[in-house]
């Protein structure tokens, strides 16, 4: 069902089909009334997301206006589940929204592949460094 979803995220479109398969059977479908907030700035992180379809957007508290939008293909909420801390933001669903979620085992399991390109592209971190390097100069 989500194959061919999977092979159109830039995250997951370096691993091999077997890889996103795996992936797919680990998703769970969950569809979000416009203005629900799919992420709450400060819980745990207890899953990762991929929106489907519709728009959401992502905000900080002390901050006017949000601080990043999604669309159909990208993700949130895997902060949390890398560094094992309390949600960095909330998500809001600016449309009605459909997300794949994958939940934390599923995701420490099936996206090990990935966890250094998801490190690069939300810390900003230059291809081919890691976090730490990046944050010693």
């Amino acid at each position: 069902m989500y194959e061919a979803f999977l092979e159109e995220v830039p995250l997951l479109s370096s691993l091999k089909p077997y890889e996103r398969s795996k992936i797919a059977d680990a998703l769970d479908t969950i569809k979000y009334p416009a203005e629900h907030t799919i992420i709450a700035e400060g819980d745990p992180g207890d899953a990762f997301y991929l929106l489907e379809s519709g728009e959401a957007a992502a905000y900080k508290r002390g901050i006017d206006g949000p601080t990043k939008h999604y669309k159909r293909g990208d993700y949130f909420g895997e902060l949390a589940l890398l560094d094992d801390k309390p949600r960095q933001a909330s998500v809001i669903a600016k449309t009605d929204v459909k997300v794949a979620q994958l939940g934390r085992d599923g995701f420490k399991r099936l996206l090990g592949p990935v966890e250094d390109i998801m490190r690069r592209t939300e810390y900003g971190v230059p291809e081919g460094q890691t976090k730490l390097e990046a944050s010693e100069e």
